[in-house]
């Protein structure tokens, strides 16, 4: 009998990770992705994977984001060489994301093993190399959306819009056992319906099995009109205390979505006069790449982009400002106010946002806008969480900057969402929820037990499901 075992994302929103055994399909990881968080950059590498890398069939991978798939390198430093599936866009942001991942970890671990030889104890040894990455890559099978690929003589799979991100994934997997064909539906993250750019999550109806996420499970999202109308005021309130804008930005997805709504105050005439620094080398080179799938993204939110050369990056912002160098991000600490400064890390665990509150969280002037999930653990939830003092580069900072959350802008499905998406299809079904906290899961479940009947599943790290 089939079997899926959950090894993260388990009661928790990193960390996706997902066994699926068969006698016909073999044995199929569904993501392999970190856990994220202030001390998940060099600890989550470190654990063992509970399972043998070497025995997998195939990997399949829902989408890029690190959380999804940023333990690749690991699993094939372990001894996995097998297809490892994907579709077409998500194979060409890998490389940016997981070679950013391998030099902020090589980072981390060359400041431990500072501290470590400083105290005469042993180095640690990296995990995975560059080569690592580079074998990742080579495994690579990138595929169209809605086409069968075949994995063993009875076995396939497919991939459908998950309206998430760019190349974001609804994973279908199908099999034979015992002269009968099962299917098991992976959602990966689902995309909220209310965006600019990304078409609405694909809408299927049979499965034996669905693992859905449930990371907005206990919440709505404000709607596209509100949110763009929240933002405009926060901005104005902003630019009228003379101060500066730092937004946290995930480099895939949020980034871009802040680039088109900023673009559309703009052509509006309601965006004050503020110079946008997009202060992230990786979101500039994603954002690249999003400008070469445009025509193929929702067409009301980027009809605009689409004729001559304007993109998210030229000739659309009059004011956009691209920061590459060390030298060109520090060069924003000069200014006092009127800038609207877009920066990596989106949960402030690092990077050149942090850099950027080192200068400004201290004052009332500023203003801070949150635009995405903030994970437990994270200096992004503590932050949103009210915390009136941070920690940051061995010093201590009072948090006197203005403090604002957009939900509007989140790239996951609100409760209503996926109550809508999970009621397309038929009963019987076997339902497993996975990739949020422990309370919005459990009120997710309620909510469909309420309005489908469906009686779901919250599995536990390292629990098998059968179907």
């Amino acid at each position: 009998m089939a079997e899926i075992t959950f090894y993260g994302a388990a009661q928790e929103v990193t960390g996706s990770c997902h066994l699926v055994s068969s006698p016909a399909l073999g044995a199929v990881l569904l993501d392999c992705g970190l856990h994220q968080g202030m001390k998940a950059k060099t600890e989550a590498v470190r654990e063992q994977f509970p399972f043998n890398p070497y025995s997998l069939d195939a990997v399949i991978l829902s989408h890029a984001h690190l959380d999804h798939c940023g333990r690749l390198p690991l699993l094939v430093h372990d001894g996995f060489n097998g297809d490892i599936y994907c579709t077409e866009a998500t194979a060409q942001l890998l490389p940016i994301m997981l070679f950013d991942a391998l030099s902020l970890y090589e980072n981390d671990l060359m400041r431990e093993n500072r501290k470590l030889k400083r105290k005469g104890q042993c180095e640690l040894t990296p995990q995975y190399t560059k080569a690592d990455v580079l074998h990742v890559l080579a495994l690579l099978k990138p595929t169209a959306y809605q086409q069968q690929r075949k994995l063993a003589d009875n076995a396939s799979v497919c991939f459908y819009d998950a309206g998430h991100i760019l190349g974001s994934a609804i994973v279908e997997l199908k099999f034979d056992e015992h002269s009968r064909q099962k299917t098991l539906i992976f959602s990966g993250d689902l995309g909220n319906k209310d965006t600019l750019l990304m078409k609405d999550p694909t809408c299927l109806t049979r499965a034996d099995l669905v693992v859905m996420e449930g990371t907005y499970g206990d919440r709505e999202h404000r709607t596209q009109g509100d949110t763009l109308a929240q933002f405009k005021d926060i901005l104005h309130r902003a630019y009228t205390k003379g101060g500066n804008v730092m937004i946290p930005a995930f480099a895939v997805g949020r980034t871009q979505e802040l680039l088109l709504y900023l673009g559309k105050l703009q052509l509006a005439g309601e965006l004050d006069d503020w110079h946008i620094f997009l202060d992230s080398p990786m979101a500039i080179e994603v954002t690249q790449i999003y400008d070469q799938w445009l025509p193929t993204l929702d067409c009301e939110g980027v009809k605009a982009l689409c004729t001559g050369e304007q993109t998210l990056l030229k000739h659309f912002l009059s004011t956009l400002h691209l920061m590459v160098s060390p030298e060109e991000s520090m060069s924003i600490n000069k200014i006092t106010n009127g800038a609207l400064i877009i920066a990596g890390s989106g949960m402030c665990t690092g990077g050149r946002i942090t850099h950027h509150f080192k200068h400004r969280i201290w004052e009332s002037r500023n203003t801070l806008i949150f635009v995405g999930y903030q994970a437990q653990g994270t200096l992004g939830r503590r932050l949103v969480e009210e915390a009136e003092h941070i920690r940051m580069f061995g010093e201590q900072f009072a948090v006197k900057a203005n403090v604002e959350t957009l939900g509007g802008f989140s790239a996951h499905a609100g409760q209503q969402e996926l109550s809508d998406w999970i009621g397309h299809f038929q009963l019987p079904l076997q339902l497993a929820l996975v990739h949020g906290e422990p309370g919005a899961l459990a009120t997710l479940k309620e909510k469909l037990r309420c309005d489908h009947g469906i009686e779901a599943e919250i599995p536990v790290y390292g629990q098998t499901i059968k179907f």
